[in-house]
């Protein structure tokens, strides 16, 4: 079961969306709050498909975007902030919920010693593969195998930034919803469309596909500037941070690119690596 109040109930209006409910709640110990705690969990997330954003501005963003809100938690010794209070006001009007919290209660939420204000629970949304729509020369990320949080929210975060239209997770990838990858899209978890396959699934997908494809690999003898982007749809494969891309999805790529380097480290980090290629591909798109 996902994030459910039955407390005091605020007043009906016919002909509108039933208002959400609110509830104080002062004690770690209280249900509700364990089960908002408890989305920390992949399986509990897995099981509710929901998940937790910290920050009234991504709060607001998310609802802007129509993300589904089921549950706002404020911290009530705030709530003399205009802009906290409406956008609580306007999570009732919608008919999700919210908790007016102590200050014990946020921190035990985010398990951070200085909570933000508010903390939303979301919805998950996943988007089908095949309808991320690339038009004509849009870039699509897909990320193999990407295990480490931090690089996942971050390369959402970049591919934001330079307006790519997707980004797909194939294979065993770390969770999109966990807390520290929604930290660190500082929001574009909510703006950018994201589509999880498994290896066979995406190879299918790419047998159709008509653009270009192009991955970065040890291998590769094509300097990552090169090829032709912007001409047509294209697909960016970035491998495993440690394993790089498999073979089979090495060899589904039109060109194998690499990043040269003449300093002694041997490989970039993922993330940055990664946001290298997106602003490449996107450059003769973006106005500077």
């Amino acid at each position: 079961m996902g994030v459910v109040l039955k407390d005091r109930e605020t007043s009906r209006r016919p002909d509108t969306v039933a208002p959400g409910r609110v509830k104080e709640v002062t004690s770690v110990s209280n249900p509700i709050v364990k089960d908002i705690r408890n989305l920390a969990l992949k399986k509990h997330r897995e099981e509710t498909g929901q998940f937790l954003a910290e920050g009234l501005k991504l709060v607001i963003d998310a609802l802007d975007a129509g993300w589904t809100l089921d549950t706002l938690i404020v911290a009530k010794s705030q709530l003399h902030s205009e802009l906290l209070a409406k956008t609580a006001a306007r999570t009732v009007a919608a008919g999700a919920d919210v908790l007016e919290a102590s200050d014990k209660v946020l921190t035990a939420i985010s398990r951070r010693d200085n909570p933000q204000s508010a903390i939303g629970v979301f919805r998950q949304k996943v988007s089908r593969l095949e309808r991320i729509d690339l038009g004509r020369d849009g870039l699509l990320v897909v990320l193999d195998r990407v295990r480490d949080p931090g690089n996942l929210g971050t390369i959402l975060r970049t591919a934001d930034a330079a307006g790519a239209k997707g980004v797909v997770l194939v294979g065993e990838s770390v969770d999109p919803f966990s807390l520290e990858a929604v930290r660190a899209t500082m929001g574009s978890i909510f703006a950018v469309p994201l589509a999880r396959v498994d290896e066979a699934g995406f190879l299918a997908f790419r047998k159709s596909f008509k653009g270009l494809v192009v991955g970065t690999h040890m291998r590769g003898e094509t300097d990552f500037r090169a090829p032709a982007y912007g001409a047509r749809p294209t697909l960016l494969l970035m491998g495993n941070e440690q394993a790089g891309l498999t073979e089979a999805l090495a060899g589904a790529c039109e060109a194998l690119v690499r990043i040269p380097q003449v300093g002694r480290a041997d490989s970039l980090n993922l993330a940055v690596a990664t946001g290298l290629m997106i602003f490449e591909a996107r450059r003769g798109s973006l106005k500077l």
